[in-house]
C-alpha cells in the first residue's frame, strides 16, 4: 500500500481530477498511518511516530482528505488575507499539488472579531488563508492520534467520538451520590488561545517543528497593520483546537500524582479550556488543588481568572457547558442530583428566537417553519440528555406566544379565529400547531409543522469510556457496539438496519442462519476500522450477537490482545 503511496506521490504534479478521486482509499490510506503513529506514541517510540507523520503528510491522500475537510467547512467561502476563494473541483486539484513543505511559508492571518455567547462583548478570531487552512487541516491528521494516545480520560472537548454529553453524564456520575465529594472548583483561563507559551508548544509537541513555528509567527492584520504573535495558538486554524487539547492534557495526571492514582473525591471533567474539579473539602480545593493548577499552567504560559475561578458547593450548582448542575432537597437531610438547562443558556437561545421572528415578518409561513425547525431540533437535541421535559413545554409556549404575534402583525384587521384557521392546524391530535402548505414544482403538496421541543424525547446518554481510543485496533469491537446501541434506540438507524437484513436476505452475515429485527445483532465492519474500514454501506453487516462476540474472540486470540465489548 505504501509503495502505492509514494508511486502516486511522484506524480503528484500531474493535474488531479478531483471527481475521480476514491474517498475510500484515501481515508484507508490515512487511518491505517494513523492507527501507526498512535501505537508508537503509547510505545514510547517517538521517533517512529515522528517517521510516520512525515509520511503522512507527504502522502497524496491526506492531502486530499484535508482539502476536502476545508471545502466541506462552513467557512469555505471567508477569504484569509489574500482575498482567495476554491468554488471550482479544478481548483481544488491545484490546491492538493500546492501542499508541499519545500518552499511553505504561512501568511499572516486576518483578524476579526465576532459576538460571544453573551452576545455583548467580542473576542478576536484570525482567518488563515484557504492554503494555510488545509495546510494545518494536513498536518491535524498527522497529530490527532498523537493527541489521543496521551489525553487525561476525562478531556471530552474536541475529540472524535466524544462530545459534551458524555462530560455531562460524567459530572452525573462523580457527584450524584451521598459520599460523592459536595466541592467544585469552576476554572476559567484568562485568554487562553492567546496566551500559551509557543517555546513549551516548539519544545513538547510532537509534530513537524518548522511547521508548527511558521503558523505561532505567522502574525496577523488588523485595520492594514501587521502585528507579531509572540505568544497564543492561531484562533480560527483548523488544528487550534488539538494544540489546546495537547497543552492542557496532564492535569489529571498531575491530581493522581498528588493524591494517589484513585484519589477519593478528586475528579477532573474538562471540555476544551473549560473544567471543573472536584473534592471533598473546600480547603483540599484552596490550599492544594488550586496552587497546584496555577502551577502547571504557568509553565505554559497561562494563569487562571482570579475573578472567574470560584469554588462552589454542588447544593448552590454551577453551570458547566450549557446546563446546570445542582443538588435539590429531597426529603429529610437528603438531596438528589438535577442537571437542567442553564437560565443564562435558555435566555441566550429564546432571545435568538424572538428577535429572529420579529426580523421574519416579510417571511411566507412555510420559510420560517424551516428556519424555526433547524434551530429548534438543535437546542433540544443537544438538553434532550438531562432534566429538560418541563422547560421544553415551556418554551414551546413562548415559541408559540412570539409567532402569535407575528400572525397578529401580519393581519392587524382579522379576528383571532380568522388567524387560526389560516396559520393554525389541529396535528396529531393537538390543537394549535404552527403548520403551512408547500407546493413543489411538480405540482406535489407537502405540510409543514413547527417542531415542538416535549415530542422530543428525554434519552440518558450513554458515556463513552474513559480509554476508549478510534486508532487503537483493541476498540473496533467496542465502538461497533456503540453504534450498534445507538441504531437500536434511533427510528433512523434501525431504518438503515432493517434495509441492511433485508439486503441480507434475512440472514447473518457470518453464520448465515436467520436474524431479524427482534434479535439480539450488532453492526459489524466487514473490513475492521483499524484497517482502514469505514461505514459505507459496502463495507458493513448484520451479525448476531455471538457471532460478534465470536468473531473478534478470534482476533484478540490471534493477535494476543484481550476485548471488552461492553458498551
Amino acid at each position: 500500500m505504501i509503495a502505492d503511496e509514494n508511486h502516486v506521490n511522484a506524480a503528484l504534479t500531474q493535474p488531479i481530477q478531483w471527481e475521480s478521486i476514491k474517498w475510500g482509499h484515501c481515508e484507508a490510506v490515512v487511518k491505517k498511518l494513523q492507527v501507526r503513529i498512535a501505537k508508537a506514541t503509547r510505545n514510547g517510540n517517538y521517533h517512529k511516530a515522528k517517521s510516520l507523520q512525515w509520511l503522512l503528510t507527504h502522502s497524496y491522500s491526506a492531502k486530499c482528505l484535508a482539502v476536502r475537510k476545508v471545502m466541506l467547512n462552513k467557512g469555505k467561502n471567508t477569504p484569509g488575507v489574500d482575498g482567495h476563494i476554491i468554488t471550482t473541483n479544478k481548483g481544488k486539484g491545484e490546491l492538493v499539488n500546492c501542499l508541499k513543505r519545500r518552499g511553505y511559508r504561512a501568511k499572516p492571518l486576518r483578524r476579526v472579531h465576532i459576538l460571544k455567547a453573551d452576545g455583548k462583548s467580542k473576542r478576536p478570531l484570525g482567518i488563515p488563508t484557504i492554503k494555510d487552512r488545509s495546510m494545518q487541516a494536513l498536518y491535524s491528521l498527522a497529530v490527532t492520534p498523537v493527541a489521543e494516545a496521551t489525553a487525561d480520560g476525562n478531556s471530552y472537548g474536541f475529540r472524535p467520538k466524544r462530545s459534551c454529553a458524555d462530560a455531562i453524564e460524567q459530572c452525573f456520575k462523580v457527584l450524584a451520590s451521598r459520599v460523592d465529594p459536595q466541592w467544585i472548583l469552576e476554572a476559567d483561563i484568562k485568554g487562553c488561545f492567546d496566551n500559551i507559551s509557543h517555546e513549551w508548544m516548539l519544545k513538547h509537541i510532537l509534530m513537524d517543528k518548522w511547521i508548527l513555528k511558521q503558523w505561532l509567527r505567522a502574525g496577523y492584520i488588523e485595520t492594514g497593520k501587521l502585528f507579531p504573535t509572540e505568544s497564543g495558538s492561531p484562533q480560527g486554524g483548523l488544528i487550534s483546537p488539538v494544540l489546546s487539547n495537547l497543552v492542557l492534557d496532564g492535569i489529571e495526571a498531575l491530581l493522581k500524582d498528588k493524591f494517589g492514582k484513585r484519589p477519593i473525591g478528586i475528579n477532573l471533567i474538562r471540555y476544551a479550556d473549560d473544567f471543573i474539579i472536584t473534592a471533598k473539602t473546600k480547603e483540599c480545593l484552596e490550599q492544594q488543588v488550586k496552587p497546584l493548577l496555577i502551577e502547571f499552567l504557568e509553565e505554559r504560559g497561562l494563569q487562571l481568572s482570579l475573578k472567574k475561578t470560584r469554588i462552589t458547593h454542588i447544593t448552590d450548582g454551577f453551570n458547566f457547558l450549557g446546563q446546570n448542575v445542582r443538588k435539590y432537597p429531597n426529603g429529610r437531610n437528603r438531596y438528589k442530583l438535577l442537571i437542567k438547562p442553564s437560565k443564562d443558556n435558555i435566555k441566550t437561545f429564546m432571545t435568538k428566537i424572538r428577535k429572529l421572528i420579529r426580523k421574519s415578518r416579510g417571511l411566507d409561513q412555510v420559510t420560517l417553519i424551516k428556519i424555526l425547525n433547524s434551530k429548534i431540533r438543535g437546542w433540544a437535541n443537544y438538553h434532550r440528555f438531562v432534566v429538560s421535559k418541563e422547560i421544553f413545554s415551556r418554551m414551546d409556549y413562548e415559541i408559540w406566544a412570539a409567532l402569535w404575534k407575528w400572525s397578529k402583525w401580519r393581519h392587524p384587521k382579522k379576528s383571532a379565529g380568522w388567524i387560526l384557521n389560516r396559520y393554525y392546524q389541529r396535528q396529531n391530535l393537538k390543537n394549535f400547531c404552527f403548520s403551512g402548505l408547500e407546493k413543489l414544482d411538480n405540482g406535489q403538496i407537502n405540510r409543514h409543522t413547527l417542531t415542538l421541543m416535549s415530542d422530543i424525547p428525554i434519552r440518558r446518554h450513554i458515556k463513552i469510556r474513559l480509554t476508549a481510543n478510534p486508532f487503537d485496533s483493541e476498540f473496533d469491537a467496542y465502538f461497533e457496539r456503540r453504534k450498534s446501541a445507538w441504531m437500536k434506540r434511533n427510528s433512523k438507524g434501525r431504518g438503515i438496519a432493517y434495509r441492511m437484513i433485508k439486503n441480507q436476505h434475512g440472514t447473518c452475515a457470518h453464520c448465515r442462519k436467520a436474524i431479524t429485527m427482534y434479535d439480539n445483532w450488532q453492526l459489524h465492519l466487514l473490513t475492521r476500522a483499524s484497517k482502514g474500514g469505514s461505514y459505507r454501506s459496502g463495507n458493513l453487516g448484520i451479525f448476531h450477537d455471538k457471532c460478534h462476540r465470536e468473531v473478534f474472540t478470534s482476533c484478540s486470540a490471534g493477535s494476543g490482545t484481550g476485548h471488552t465489548n461492553k458498551v
